[in-house]
């Protein structure tokens, strides 16, 4: 059924779920797999000097972050299914649709949210607009809650 999946990955709890969801969706269907990471600067534009400049300082922590989290995903892909990496600088929103269009993946599977949720809240959902403008079906995978024994306290 599906033949070219891309999957959306941060380091986040959310996305390492995702990756297990390509990966099975993936060995099942006999399906190449695309694993795309973000290392977008932060929008530089509105800020002062100052932080401005802190923030063209972050750009090769952020690409090697990105590296990092790439790296780590490809790892965790069995040698038998087919795997190919993108990384983007540009805002990855609209990466993730532009590569829809142009690798004609016919499946997007991402985490439901990614570096929190007050981010989220703030920027917007990624997964919330790629679901909402994809041309092509999208899995939005959820990370499992870890339990918590009421029994046990913190404190």
């Amino acid at each position: 059924m599906f033949r070219n999946i891309l999957v959306a990955v941060d380091g986040s709890a959310h996305a390492d779920r995702a990756l297990d969801e390509a990966i099975d969706i993936a060995r099942t269907e006999h399906a190449r797999l695309t694993i795309i990471t973000g290392a977008a600067e932060p929008r530089t534009a509105s800020m002062t000097a100052f932080s401005a400049g802190a923030a063209a300082a972050l750009g090769p922590a952020l690409m090697e972050h990105a590296e990092r989290v790439l790296r780590a995903a490809v790892e965790r892909v069995p040698d038998d299914v087919s795997v190919t990496t993108i990384l983007t600088e540009k805002p990855i929103r609209k990466a993730i649709l532009k590569r829809i269009e142009e690798g004609r993946h016919d499946l997007v599977v991402m985490g439901s949210r990614g570096r929190g949720a007050v981010r989220s809240a703030v920027l917007g959902s990624v997964s919330h607009h790629v679901l909402h403008h994809s041309p092509v079906p999208v899995l939005v995978v959820h990370a499992d809650e870890p339990l918590i024994d009421p029994l046990v306290s913190n404190h």
